[in-house]
């Protein structure tokens, strides 16, 4: 995985239906991001073009109109994720535990700039 920014685009698997989007900075092990109402923070780790790491996921700004994916939570969201990188994208799969219960996404990374 390159360091650099990326836009992100997720869909929600299993049947259920979300999609939501944002953008990410992967640098040296770390992971930062957000979109409207949600920022991310986290670690990875590359092994090859293969990477694996863990996310949280909380909620910056309220909204009584939108619904965002991993959000309206009082408290942060925990994501493992593991992807496969090709030059300048990725694909992403991943469990985010919300609440209850267990959402399973795809999600694709397309590199935006170099962040070195």
């Amino acid at each position: 995985m390159q360091n650099g920014l990326y836009s992100i685009h997720v869909d929600l698997l299993d049947g259920r239906s979300g999609k939501g989007s944002g953008v990410v900075i992967f640098r040296n092990g770390s992971i930062l991001g957000g979109d409207a109402y949600l920022y991310y923070t986290g670690s990875y780790t590359v092994a090859g073009d293969s990477f694996k790491g863990e996310v949280l996921v909380s909620q910056h700004t309220p909204s009584a109109d939108a619904n965002p994916l991993f959000g309206g939570q009082q408290h942060p969201v925990g994501i493992g994720v593991s992807g496969t990188a090709t030059g300048n994208s990725a694909v992403v799969n991943g469990t985010a535990l919300v609440g209850k219960a267990s959402l399973i996404f795809k999600a694709t990374l397309r590199k935006l700039a170099d962040t070195d």
